[in-house]
């Protein structure tokens, strides 16, 4: 795409501001799609070729800096920013072609001359899906060089993972070994990425801004933020009353499991099957009561963080996270204690790994005991992020209504009891006709086919289950019947078969037309989901063959790696295939959004 002027002359610019200026939200929300359908089918090339006139009807090719906007995105923040920089930039005349990792053509990467990505990371370090390609390809050998192309990297992440914004550090790297240059240094978020993300995107937009030259900029009067004040989100969540909260686990279960519903009445929110509902929790009482004790503060005690000055113990039940552990809260504790048994575990891996599972910020004070401050304390901490659970319901079935399916955290470890941040706030401290900050996350890499009738193959764990529950309600209010296989696993049958007798209805009315059990505690040998798939193996093969969309939903490091490797194995065999051949297979049902995961 090229830099140009605003394009439009003195009539158009006229009528598209008065167009605008009496649009409702809706209007305008329409008018979006409409002039993003009209521009769908139109490729790189071919916008570069239309002849782009003046006022004086004399094409302008002056002053022409092509920009490109990639994005690689699993839940679909990265896209979502990637769309928000797009409108800012048009904001400043500035035209960008707008691509999805997966879409792009990497052999066009020789051509480009300005590069912006955004880019998460996805599991232990790995890039997400539609990233794959890319990211193989510009950090191996045929990478080529770019001399010319001035680039800027927007990496998100999460810091309890070790490999944190793996990802986009991976690119960023190798850009600058193919000698490309940075208009901008990278940028690393983590789950609270908001104000860094806005940082970078106004960084980014002033380089490009100065590279203008200044006959040909145009200043936007109108203020452009990206936000809509109306749209509840991460950091204007709705208050939503808690409708029902059932426990669905048996009495004998060694799990406890909630079936939430919350009403969405007046919001005007909307979902779709696949997305994820955020909810904004506070921490347990009884662990920031503790943390504040051993450090002997007073609860009383002021401390400043970004959002305002609060009592300590405020701002550790509402404002920061101390139920898990990140090496960043590590690092930061060892440079200010400077005690060596703790960077002796930063400098074993091994340790370290085993570190960040199980403890939380006090396991640290009491094992390494340090005069804190109150101060001291909130600045070792990072905020707390919402929780997102998959959402276990239609909008077409509950109406105002979105339901989510909780699986309660408790643990002993140490001699300490451990509680989930937000599961046990749901558990234990929110009831019914309460209120529960929420938003919706969208989750645009997890939907069910365009076409209701393609069949859908459903495997799902435990609260993996969630997302199952509402493809199959959107199903039956949409009266499409078959076409669908459900494979669930839990540990036992008579106490962990969540929502039985909602999938025995769905066979009985055709809507879910088999159904596949593997409860891994009711025999002496342990049988998981993978040994459910691996059994009907010629089937399933069948299945994918004949078009069927392969969805995955549960445990990220083991149920959805051991599914994936069991999927792989069947293509082979089922397929007659080569190892490689058969990964290739994989990976174009991941192109075609025929295999999609939803993994945590």
């Amino acid at each position: 795409m090229s830099i140009k002027l605003n394009p439009l002359n003195e009539l158009q610019a006229r009528a598209l501001k008065e167009l605008l200026e009496q649009a409702g939200q809706q209007q305008l929300f329409w008018l979006s799609g409409y002039f993003q359908g009209l521009t769908a089918g139109l490729d790189e090339i071919a916008l570069n070729e239309r002849v782009i006139k003046n006022n004086s009807g004399v094409a302008d090719s002056t002053n022409e800096m092509k920009l490109t906007v990639l994005y690689g995105s699993h839940t679909g923040r990265s896209e979502g920013l990637a769309k928000k920089l797009k409108t800012l930039l048009e904001a400043k005349s500035i035209n960008a072609g707008l691509f999805a990792m997966g879409d792009y053509n990497i052999r066009q990467l020789e051509k480009e001359q300005n590069l912006l990505i955004i880019v998460s990371t996805h599991g232990e370090g790995e890039p997400p899906e539609m990233a794959e390609d890319f990211h193989q390809f510009i950090t191996g050998n045929r990478a080529p060089k770019l001399p010319s192309l001035k680039y800027s990297v927007l990496a998100l992440g999460d810091k309890s993972y070790k490999l944190f914004c793996q990802t986009g550090r991976d690119i960023d790297e190798a850009l600058q070994k193919a000698g490309a240059s940075e208009l901008f240094p990278i940028v690393t978020c983590d789950v609270d990425y908001e104000e860094d993300a806005a940082r970078w995107m106004d960084a980014v937009i002033e380089r490009l801004v100065e590279a203008v030259p200044s006959e040909n900029k145009v200043v936007s009067t109108a203020p452009v933020d990206g936000t809509d004040n109306l749209v509840y989100n991460r950091k204007n969540p709705f208050r939503a009353k808690v409708i029902d909260k059932v426990k669905i686990t048996g009495r004998d279960s060694d799990k406890e499991v909630y079936h939430v519903e919350l009403s969405l009445d007046g919001s005007g929110i909307t979902y779709q099957p696949g997305d994820s509902l955020g909810i904004l929790n506070d921490n347990p009482p009884a662990l920031a009561d503790q943390l504040i004790s051993k450090l002997q503060l007073a609860p009383s005690d002021k401390v400043v963080l970004k959002r305002g000055e609060f009592d300590i113990r405020t701002a550790l039940l509402y404002y920061l996270e101390i139920t898990l552990l990140t090496r960043d809260v590590i690092q930061k504790y060892a440079d200010r204690t400077k005690l060596g048994g703790v960077q002796q575990i930063l400098d074993n891996p091994e340790v370290l790994d085993r570190y960040l599972w199980g403890h939380d910020i006090l396991d640290l004070v009491l094992e390494f005991p340090f005069p804190l401050t109150a101060q001291e304390l909130v600045d070792l901490l990072r905020p707390l992020p919402p929780r997102l659970y998959s959402i276990s319901s239609s909008q077409e079935v509950v109406g105002q209504e979105v339901h989510i399916t909780v699986s309660t955290v408790r643990y002993e470890n140490k001699g300490r009891l451990r509680e989930g941040a937000c599961s046990t706030f749901i558990a234990d401290r929110i009831r019914v006709d309460q209120e529960v900050p929420v938003y919706i996350e969208r989750n645009p890499g997890f939907r069910l086919p365009e076409n209701g009738k393609t069949p859908i193959i459903m495997v799902g764990a435990g609260t993996g289950i969630a997302p199952f529950r509402a493809f199959l309600q959107h199903r039956e209010a949409g009266n499409l019947k078959g076409n669908s296989w459900l494979f669930f696993g839990e540990r036992r049958f008579y106490s962990d078969f969540l929502y039985q007798a909602e999938w025995q209805k769905y066979l009985k009315k055709g809507f879910l037309e088999k159904i596949e059990l593997a409860f891994s505690r009711d025999q002496e040998e342990k049988i998981y989901v993978q040994h459910r798939l691996a059994e009907r193996q010629a089937e399933v093969f069948q299945w994918l063959e004949n078009g069927a969309s392969f969805y995955l939903c549960g445990d990220m490091k083991y149920m959805a790696k051991d599914v994936q490797d069991t999927l792989l194995e069947i293509i082979r065999v089922q397929g007659g295939l080569s190892e490689e051949q058969a990964k290739a297979y994989l990976k174009k049902l991941k192109r075609e959004k025929r295999f999609q995961a939803d993994v945590y």
